[in-house]
Order: structure tokens, then C-alpha cells, then sequence
């Protein structure tokens, strides 16, 4: 299959879908957009300047991550959010993304970057500056790695944003779990309430005075 690419008419139509979209649903729904590494550094600092007006929650992959040196003219033009991330696999991999605060939010999947405490670190390290988590979840990540993810983003301090693509209803057969999601809030604090209580410990109930 061949692919029919206009990066001229991407750039140029972008702009309008967003404006079209803040004038429906007005200037409090989070916008996200993935450009998925196709656009060079300087056409991702020029689409994420004209998205300006439309507030993005983040601007992801916006050009090959691995051009890491790129993201300082992205970062130098434009004050939309980048996120990046998903093809990277150790703490080596972000050290100038991190360092010189070209990103703000971090796209490692646990399952991808060896588990959850290496991972945490590089959390713990990005908080320094500061950088927030958005942990990598597609349908391809199982279900008990989203519960994976889902207690690494209770445990650290610059948590961000969940990544959450669904799954399949054979899926959700074969890997049973117990956490859900709804409006994202609401989870997190069942999450947080289940973990505070031990193994077969009753929820408090108030005391009367």
C-alpha cells in the first residue's frame, strides 16, 4: 500500500481543525496531537506555532525523537508542550530531551523500559526540572502491564497523564483485572483507596463522638 503525504497540506489544515474544534467544545477540553515523527525540526516548530492559539495538553512526536538535537529549535520557537518517548528504552535515551528541557512529558511504557522501577527513576529524575509522565498505552501494552503503569503513575510526583487505548473483549477475557476506567479522576482515587488498605482489611468507618 502506498501512502498519499502532503506535509504542506497537513501544516496548513491542522490549524483549521483545531479552531474548529475550540469554537464547539470551547477552551476547557484538553486537546492532544500525535504528528508520529513525520515532520522535520523545522516544520514541527512552525506547526506548533500556529497551534498556539489553541492551547494543546501536549504536541506529540512532533519530529523523530532520536534527532534530539532538533527539539532545541522546536523548544526555541514554540511554547507548545512536546511529548516523547514511545521508542525509547533507557534512561541514555532522554538525557538531553531531560536535561535541557526540550520535552515536557515523558512517553516510556513500562513494559518497554524494563519494568517499573527503572522507569520510576527516570520519573524521579525528570521531576527535577520539572517534566510530567504520560506512560505509552496501547492496545498492544496487556492489561497487566496498564496495571503496571497505573500504580507507577500513584507512586511519583510528577504524574502527568494516562495513556489508556482499551482493549478487546477477548482481551479483557484473557487478562482479568480489577481496575477501571472512567472519567480518569475517579479511578485514581479508587486505585489510591484500595492500595491503602491491606489484603482483606474493611474500608474505616467514621467514629461518633
Amino acid at each position: 500500500m502506498v501512502e498519499d503525504w502532503d506535509t504542506g497540506a497537513y501544516l496548513r489544515s491542522l490549524p483549521k481543525v483545531f479552531d474548529a474544534v475550540r469554537q464547539e467544545f470551547g477552551p476547557d477540553l484538553p486537546l492532544l496531537h500525535d504528528a508520529h515523527h513525520r515532520l522535520t525540526p523545522m516544520q514541527a516548530a512552525r506547526l506548533g506555532k500556529d497551534l498556539e492559539p489553541y492551547d494543546l495538553f501536549w504536541l506529540e512526536d512532533c519530529t523523530p525523537a532520536e534527532n534530539q538535537e532538533g527539539l532545541r529549535l522546536v523548544r526555541s520557537h514554540t511554547t507548545t508542550p512536546p511529548a516523547i518517548g514511545e521508542v525509547f528504552n533507557t534512561v541514555h535515551d532522554y538525557r538531553t530531551l531531560i536535561g535541557e528541557q526540550l520535552i515536557d512529558y515523558v512517553r516510556s511504557a513500562v513494559t518497554h523500559f524494563g519494568g517499573v522501577s527503572p522507569l520510576k527513576k527516570l520519573f524521579d529524575y525528570a521531576a527535577q526540572y520539572p517534566i510530567k509522565s504520560a506512560i505509552h498505552g496501547p492496545e498492544d501494552i496487556s492489561p497487566v502491564g496498564m496495571a503496571a503503569a497505573i500504580h507507577l503513575d500513584l507512586a511519583i510526583h510528577n504524574f502527568g497523564i494516562q495513556e489508556y487505548a482499551g482493549y478487546t473483549e477477548l482481551t479483557e477475557a484473557v487478562f482479568p483485572h480489577a481496575y477501571t476506567f472512567t472519567d480518569g479522576r475517579r479511578a485514581a482515587r479508587h486505585l489510591r483507596a484500595r492500595r491503602l488498605r491491606r489484603p482483606g482489611q474493611q474500608r474505616a468507618r467514621p467514629r461518633r463522638r
